[in-house]
Formats: C-alpha cells, structure tokens, sequence
C-alpha cells in the first residue's frame, strides 16, 4: 500500500491476522510516531473542553464607557450582580423578608455553578428560622433565547416536541383554557372607588392577606425548584408610554410563550432594565390550598394592583399570563388617559389605519393578519394622543382547522420558535394535524410578531379610520355588515355581543350566545362606560367611522344555517378599508335600525339583507326580536351609569339600541 502521513502502511505478508486477513503493518518513520495529520487537533484535553468550545461566549452587551462622561459607569460583573440581587429581591419571602441565593444557569451544568464561598448575598441574613430553600441555590435562566428554550423543554419537561415546521409542541396540562370563575383582584384603597365592582363586573375581589397567602406559597414553590425561569420583557410599543414587566415561572414552555407574547428588549435595554413595573409568579401545576378563603377550586390567578403583582397557581395554560398583564394595562393606561382596546389593529399602504374588535373565534385574528395589510397587532392595543400602539410583542393564533390556503401568514408562522399549545402530531413524521380535537379545541400558536413578513416594527400607527366591531352571531340574523352611527358604536361596543366559540373557555362544547363589555369583560378593570366614553371622544377628534361585522351564521340560526364565507367577509373588510363602502347605498332594517348596505362586489346581495336567506321568514322575525330582547336584558346593567356632565350621551347610546 502507499505510505501516508509520517509512516508506511503495509499488508503484512508474515501470517494471516484475525479471520484469515492480512495483518496490516504500520512502519514508523525515525522523526515521530504515525498519525492522521490531515486536520489539526482539537485544542481540548476533555470531551467537556471539547464541549465548551462549541459554545462561544455571547458578545458584550452593553459598552462600558469609562471616558469623562461615566466616570462611575458599573463593571460588567457589578451589572450581573445588581441584576441577581433584582431578581433576589422578587423572589423575596414576606415571612422571611428576605430572597433566596440565586445563581445564573443551568444546575445541569456544574461548571456554572458557584461554590457557596464564592457567593455573597446582600440579601440572605441567617436566622434561627432557616429554611431549606434558604440553604440552597436557586438557578435562575434569564431571558433564555429559543434555541436555549426548546432544550430545556424538550429535555425536561413531558409532552415537549419538534414540529415537523421547527414549532414546539407542548401541553398545558389539565387546563387548556382560561379559568375567568378562579381570577380575583385585591380589593383596597387603591381599587375600591376606581374599578368595577359588583353586578355584571368580571372583578371578584378577594382581600390582601389572601393574596399574600397565595403569593407565598408561590414563591415558597418557586424557591424550592432546583431552577426557574425569568423573562424580563416591556408591554406596549410606545415609548412614552412603556411598561417592564418580569416573569417569574417553572416552565421552559411558559418563558418561551411570554418571550414570544411581550416585547422583547435589546441587550442594551436589557442591562439597563432596573426595577421591573410589574411582577408575575407563576407557579403553574403547584395548587393552591381550597381551604384558603375566597378559593373555590385548586386554581387561583390573583392581581393585587398596589403591589403591581400577579400569583398564579393551579393552571399551566400561558394565556393567563398574558390576558392578566391585558388586564393590567386595562387600568395602567386609562389612569393615563390612554384607551386599552381588545382588539386586532392594521394600516393599509396609504396609512388608513383600522381597529377590529371581537372576542376569541370572532376572526379578529385571521382578519387583521391581511397580507395586503401591515400588521400592527392581532389582539391588544392603546389609543394615545400619538396614535395606536401595540401591547404585545407577538401573536397567539387559534389553531383548530388552520390551513394553508385559507391562512397562508399563520400557517408559515408556525417554524422554529413558535410554541404550539395542545396540538396532536404524526409519531413519526410530526406533522400536525391541526383539525385534530383530542386534546382541547383550543389548539394555538404563539409566534413572534416578525414572523408575520408585513408587521410594521415598531408595531405603532396614526389614529384610526375604521372602527370595526365584529360579531359571531350565533342566532343568524345580524347583517353580515352594517355602518353605525356614533350613538351606535357606543351601544354595540358597549354590548359586545358574540358567541363564545368552543375551546376558548373550558366547558363549553358549542356556540353560545353571550355579551361581552368592550368585546373583553373578562379582562377590563373599570365600568365600561368609561371606555366607551374614551372611545367616543377619540372617533369624534379623529373622524373614525364605526362599522359592524357579523362573522357568524346566515340562512338560520346556529345548527340550521351556515357560517358566512371568510372569502365574503374579506370582501366587506376590503371595501371598508378601500372606502367604497362609505359611497354605497343604505337601506334600514327593522328592530336594530342598522344600516345595510344593498351590494357589495364580490358579495352575494342577497346575503347582506338575512331575512332573504331564511327560508321560514315567521322563525326569522321571531328569533330578531328574541336577540332584541336579549341586548335590552343585557344593557339594564348600564342604564343607570352617567357618562359625561349630562345624560345626553348616555340617552343617545341607549336610543341607538333595539325599538320593538
């Protein structure tokens, strides 16, 4: 054979080897030993070392200046230490007064680990009360990126997997929906004469040692992890108007969620964070004690807005997180005058700007996600002197049916660093199967904003055009669109009426008719009328038309009718935006005094006025005045609620109601 590298390798033709095989010979040449010298070595010693090497140090984050202008800036390791004591602080024990040790990285890694002599602690003082979490390190992952995020989930947490796509499938465990009868908000000076309280209010009040009970035993069960998760994020894109929030959580799945959900800072912002402006704990699985009062089940999500902080237990459904930080603004930002709107929020490319509000399965999502259109958001926004803005960072699409064809920016949404909740897969391919129900049909995927290739960043825009208010009419006999006076906005913002559509809340199975103030009663913290009146001053200065939707049935009521097409819906949004819509010829209907356009082009005429597409047109009138009567019952709640100096207004909105 020829010879290679420093020596000669030969067939050895002495005697056969193992097997009746020539012995190969290696001759060593006087200079050195023979090896493979093609490539150089490795610079390890270790398969650790070799490790290592494999992950380069992530770069600098923010320069440190030490020129005349920062005299006193802080060193790299006092920022880290300063930001450890931060997140010492939060993790702090009432009874104890004092946070646990913590650590940065993964205790899998024992390299990163300190030894205790090495640590000090400003804020752990030994007491003859010490506990065993008070002698142990609590690890902390901060800020994980998403690569770092699917490792942790995937090796650690059950039900964690690749998508065929790069998305993370993970389950929610038992809850796969909220739980709105378990949420409660601490009743105090603070709260007491400025949130909704009592009939109609989604605000259950509990007191504030009750919330501290919870809130101990939260961060009790969070100490005693080996490790926890910490996201230090911003809600809302304004930056006048900016808050920081820290999450706190046991699950790599919950920190790649809010990571996705919240806006997510810079490395600069990030050193620079401080103090965050609102905390969450969220202890996920760990329950909380029924015998606890105001507790009626094993879950609990409490807000104490004094503290400016969140404790959840019993549930590890992510969109608590989220829907609580929506609630949250829903008080922040009106105490600053700014609206907070549920709702989806894009801008065409002549700068036309439309809201869509609705509640889950009204399409608000799948509409405002236009390719035609900027996305500025899908879900939560605020309505400032500087225009709209949004709260979030990302997206949180349903995903029961998705496909392709009908949602083409969703679908390609979903790759790596989406987390797709509750979904069924191939074993073996782990395609998704998205019209699969095993699980919950509150399948969702939460997907950062940039994912969408026409997301405006920053997702900020001038004040709106378009005010659209969607509806899922379960009782088939709202218009498929109608334009509304102001009076009329008001009324039907006010109202909020919808279905609730299967999956979004647990133990409902079909559609049923509901209302919903400011199309989210769940999530608001003052009387609606508030908001409306907010509403109605800023579409008054800005010239905003008001427009309902109905995404709901026609030809019947739900069971005998059908679902309006999307293809027409997004023919009627699309005349909308364009303003065509505003130039059409109108015709009244009875009971509600809507508005309805007689064509639309692409739309089939016949469908804009419902009571053609009935073929029983007694079931017709009956089943409008009984959905009349409905929005009548619904509306007592508010008649008594002054809006302004005078009534006016308020007799205007309750006018522009149902005459029967």
């Amino acid at each position: 054979m020829a010879a290679t590298g420093s020596g000669r390798v030969t067939l050895n033709k002495g005697g056969p080897g193992r097997n009746g095989l020539p012995k190969i010979h290696t001759e060593k040449r006087a200079e050195g030993i023979c090896h493979d010298d093609s490539t150089t070595p490795v610079k390890a010693q270790t398969i650790d070392e070799l490790h290592s090497l494999q992950r380069k140090k992530s770069a600098p984050t923010t320069p440190i200046n030490v020129g005349d202008q920062a005299p006193f800036a802080p060193s790299e390791e006092e920022r880290s230490k300063q930001q450890l004591q931060s997140i010492s602080a939060s993790l702090a024990s009432l009874t104890r007064e004092t946070g646990p040790k913590v650590v940065r990285g993964d205790p899998a890694r024992q390299s990163e680990t300190p030894r205790v002599s090495h640590v000090s602690h400003p804020h752990f003082t030994p007491t003859i009360d010490v506990s065993d979490s008070a002698l142990k390190f609590t690890h902390v992952l901060y800020n994980l990126s998403p690569g770092e995020l699917y490792e942790q989930a995937i090796k650690y947490e059950k039900g964690s997997f690749i998508t065929s796509s790069g998305a993370l499938a993970t389950l929610s465990g038992a809850k796969t929906g909220r739980s709105p009868k378990d949420k409660r908000v601490v009743r105090d000076e603070t709260t007491e004469d400025v949130l909704w309280w009592g009939k109609g209010s989604p605000n259950m009040e509990m007191d504030e040692h009750t919330f501290m009970v919870n809130r101990e035993r939260a961060v009790d069960y969070l100490n005693s992890l080996e490790k926890v998760f910490i996201n230090d994020q911003f809600l809302n894109w304004d930056p006048q108007n900016r808050i920081k929030v820290r999450i706190v959580s046991a699950r790599a799945y919950h920190s790649l969620f809010m990571h996705n959900m919240c806006i997510r800072p810079t490395p600069e912002e990030l050193e620079n964070f401080g103090t965050p402006d609102f905390t969450i704990y969220n202890a996920g699985q760990f329950p909380c004690n029924r015998y606890t009062h105001y507790m009626t089940s094993s879950t609990s999500i409490d807000l104490n807005l004094h503290r400016r902080e969140m404790v959840i237990l019993g549930t590890q459904y992510a969109g608590e997180m989220k829907k609580g930080l929506f609630s949250v603004m829903h008080y922040l930002m009106p105490m600053r005058q700014i609206l907070s709107l549920h709702s989806g929020c894009n801008m065409g490319k002549d700068g036309d700007v439309a809201l869509f509000f609705g509640l889950s399965g009204t399409g608000k999502t799948t509409l405002s996600t236009d390719h035609n259109r900027y996305l500025i958001g899908d879900d939560e926004h605020c309505w400032s002197d500087n225009g709209v803005s949004n709260i979030e960072g990302g997206c949180y699409a349903k995903c029961i049916d998705l496909s392709k064809e009908k949602e083409p920016d969703i679908w390609n949404a979903i790759r790596f660093g989406t987390v797709l909740e509750n979904v069924v897969f191939d074993e073996h391919t782990r395609e998704v199967d998205y019209s699969e129900k095993s699980v919950t049909e509150n399948t969702r995927a939460a997907y950062p904003i940039e994912y969408i290739p026409n997301a405006k960043i920053p997702c900020v825009a001038s004040h709106p055009k378009n005010v659209i208010l969607l509806a899922c009419d379960a009782f088939g006999v709202l218009p498929p669109v109608s334009k509304l006076s102001l009076a009329q906005t008001m009324y039907h913002f006010i109202s909020g009426y919808t279905a609730l559509v299967a999956g979004t809340e647990e133990g409902v199975k079909e559609p049923q008719a509901t209302f919903s103030a400011c199309f989210g009663a769940a999530f608001i913290m003052l009387h609606p009328t508030k908001y409306a009146a907010m509403l109605a001053s800023k579409m008054q200065k800005h010239g905003a038309t008001g427009w309902l939707v109905n995404t709901g049935w026609s030809g019947g009521r739900y069971g005998s009718g059908s679902r309006i097409k999307l293809a027409y819906t997004r023919k009627i949004i699309d005349a909308i935006h364009s303003g065509s819509l505003l130039n059409a010829n109108y015709k009244k209907t009875e009971v509600f005094g809507l508005e309805t356009p007689t064509e639309i082009e692409g739309v089939p005429s016949e469908i804009l006025e419902p009571m053609n597409t009935w073929p029983d047109k007694k079931a017709y009138k009956e089943t409008l005045l009984k959905l009349g009567g409905l929005f009548k019952n619904n509306f007592e709640v508010f008649v008594n609620h002054k809006i302004g100096k005078d009534d006016k207004l308020t007799d205007e909105i309750i006018a522009a109601g149902p005459v029967f």
